[in-house]
């Protein structure tokens, strides 16, 4: 299968796996499988999680293929590299499961907040379960990490403890199979990027030169997120809300919004006269009432021997 991202760019507000035919040898052999993300720190577009995996025999011919840290090549290496990937069916499987930036928001949002670590191991935990699924034979994977990598690896170990896992800082560096994940990630981001379909209307514009690496700190991504602020609706679904960078800026430039309580629809009226408080009836009492006596034992001068 091609990296087809149209379903993506049909519908850019929920997420999408993408996956290629595993090739027959991959559920024979033992195989190695690689983990890395892109798109993890920008404000702007998608998180992109990769997993590539092939015989752990076959892993030397990643290396003549020339897969190598994918932050150190340019969108179209990146491109090249991928088409040799895709040319190496037989061999080589792969998955992306891209994460649109309104699931990543509403997720960071939530009341029960999900961070974007949780988001991450649980969207690599599932990758590695998908591919067991699908009867690739893993023996050996390899995850470039978030946060600190000996909890990680600790992590990962529980879950599945037939593998032998290694989590380590810019694996992608380090294994080739990680590079080669690495590879799939940022071509999809690349691609979902660059064809994405603003559902808010034509007065979203992309900024000439595009928009960027999408860090905040990138002059086209600031020129983007400046000019696509609308003071009533806020950014477009492209940008990550749950940024401090966009949250700030919302703050900012947004029309602000009070929200009134049901009851609040009609002014309040006043509490007639003598009318006790509500709050007084949760208040403890502090004198004991004495009960009064009847009239019959007054009459009688009769008294009681004991308090009730």
């Amino acid at each position: 299968m091609k990296m087809d991202i149209k379903r993506f760019t049909d519908n850019n507000t929920q997420n999408l796996k993408l996956e290629c035919d595993v090739p027959e040898i991959c559920k024979v052999e033992p195989c190695c499988l690689g983990i890395d993300e892109a798109g993890r720190g920008p404000v702007l577009g998608p998180m992109v999680y990769g997993i590539s995996y092939c015989p752990v025999a076959s892993n030397d011919k990643l290396k003549e293929i020339g897969f190598a840290d994918s932050k150190t090549l340019t969108e179209e290496q990146r491109e090249e590299l991928f088409t040799k990937l895709e040319e190496a069916e037989e061999m080589i499987g792969w998955t992306v499961d891209i994460l649109s930036p309104h699931y990543i928001s509403t997720s960071m949002l939530k009341r029960a907040k999900y961070n974007l670590n949780a988001i991450s191991h649980d969207t690599a935990i599932g990758l590695i379960q998908r591919s067991i699924e699908r009867g690739v034979n893993l023996t050996e994977v390899y995850v470039d990490t978030v946060g600190p990598p000996e909890k990680y690896q600790e992590k990962l170990s529980k879950i599945f403890p037939n593998l032998n896992i290694t989590v380590a800082k810019k694996a992608d560096s380090i294994y080739p199979i990680v590079s080669a994940a690495s590879i799939c990630a940022k071509v999809a981001r690349d691609r979902a990027t660059k064809s994405w379909e603003f559902t808010e209307g034509e007065k979203i514009k992309v900024p000439e030169g595009g928009f960027g690496s999408g860090y905040p700190a990138d002059p086209q991504t600031k020129k983007f997120m400046v000019d696509s602020i609308d003071p009533v609706f806020g950014f477009p679904h492209f940008v990550r809300i749950s940024w401090s960078t966009a949250y700030s800026a919302i703050e900012k430039k947004c029309v602000p919004v009070h929200w009134d309580d049901e009851d609040d629809d009609e002014p309040m009226k006043k509490r007639p006269k003598n009318t006790p408080a509500l709050t007084s009836f949760f208040k403890s009492v502090a004198k004991q009432i004495k009960a009064k006596n009847h009239v019959f034992f007054k009459d009688r001068c009769l008294k009681s021997v004991q308090s009730f």
